[in-house]
């Protein structure tokens, strides 16, 4: 079970991560005006790699099939919401909601 899991969140990773931080770090520039750095502090990454997300030089693949997805604005927005009044201490877990949402998603289309 603990290796199917891990598997999945690999997948995620590997896929859909850089789409998820790309879409987010858009929405912490442009809705709520902070800098690159201070974006960079807040998701725990480098300044350049927000310049990377912000000009979806990664994540850019997946973008669009991520914007499909009903329940994906609002997750970023709310996230991002989280993100840049503080409230939001561990940064992984908003990643977590994501992926499992993603899983659910998935499922749900299987059995339609």
């Amino acid at each position: 079970w603990v290796k199917i899991l891990s598997l999945k969140c690999e997948n995620f990773v590997k896929k859909f991560l850089p789409a998820f931080r790309s879409l987010l770090v858009k929405e912490l520039i442009e809705k709520y005006k902070l800098s690159q750095i201070e974006t960079a502090a807040k998701l725990g990454v480098t300044q350049a790699a927000i310049s990377q997300y912000f000009h979806s030089k990664r994540g850019g693949k997946r973008i669009k099939e991520l914007e499909k997805m009903e329940f994906f604005k609002p997750m970023i927005e709310e996230t991002a919401r989280k993100i840049a009044e503080n409230k939001i201490l561990e940064i992984d877990a908003e990643f977590c909601k994501f992926c499992k949402a993603l899983k659910e998603d998935a499922e749900c289309k299987k059995h339609t």
